[in-house]
């Protein structure tokens, strides 16, 4: 047994009152975005954790990256027929969290994915290096495979084939973007009592604030 009760910090950076903060959510994301860019030391702040429900029943969440987020909603890319992908297909309903250590804030976001239109996954492929365009092709996201030697092969018959010519956007491959339903903003605070706001989206498309114990 590994006895990780006295793992201890306190938490004393900030806080988080109504009285400082604006009607939208998106609004102090950005704001909280930005100061984790400034001054929370983090290699890369639009790393998040996405939760789904899996075919087999199980939550599952994994780290991606966030590309975009507007009024809309928060834009992701990967393969539509990897794990995720085939989750989303079944259940939209998805959960997004950022966590940044150095300001101690995290943002959770509950709402549901779409995917994006083949306009804009394709403006995003077109966008990245190519050693990424092709390992969009070369991978088969969440299947099995017999070894790394079989991707390294697999790259290098393609870096040969498209050598001189442009590199499409597999059709299996493209964005999500998540319209919040929810968006939960924590501060963390002395004593254990952290600050804890939730946005929710109401039927007329205004957002609904209120405080949660901690």
């Amino acid at each position: 047994m590994h006895d990780l009760g006295d793992y201890r910090k306190s938490y004393t950076k900030s806080e988080l009152l109504e009285t400082q903060i604006p009607d939208d959510p998106i609004n102090l994301f950005h704001r909280w975005f930005h100061e984790a860019e400034d001054f929370g030391g983090v290699d890369e702040v639009n790393a998040m954790t996405v939760a789904t429900i899996g075919l087999d029943g199980f939550p599952k969440s994994r780290v991606v990256l966030l590309k975009k987020y507007n009024e809309e909603g928060f834009i992701f890319y990967t393969n539509y027929e990897s794990e995720k992908g085939r989750a989303l297909a079944v259940n939209p309903q998805v959960c997004l969290s950022f966590f940044w250590p150095g300001i101690e804030r995290q943002v959770i976001i509950k709402g549901i994915a779409e995917k994006t239109p083949e306009a804009v996954s394709d403006a995003y492929f077109d966008s990245r290096p190519d050693g990424s365009k092709l390992g969009a092709i070369v991978s088969a996201q969440s299947q099995p495979i017999p070894s790394r030697a079989f991707l390294d092969e697999k790259l290098k018959d393609l870096e040969e084939a498209f050598a001189q010519q442009p590199i499409p956007r597999p059709m299996h491959w493209g964005g999500y973007l998540v319209r919040p339903q929810s968006v939960e903003f924590w501060q963390g605070r002395p004593n254990r009592l952290h600050d804890r706001i939730r946005y929710t989206l109401q039927t007329d498309f205004n957002w609904k604030m209120e405080r949660l114990s901690p």
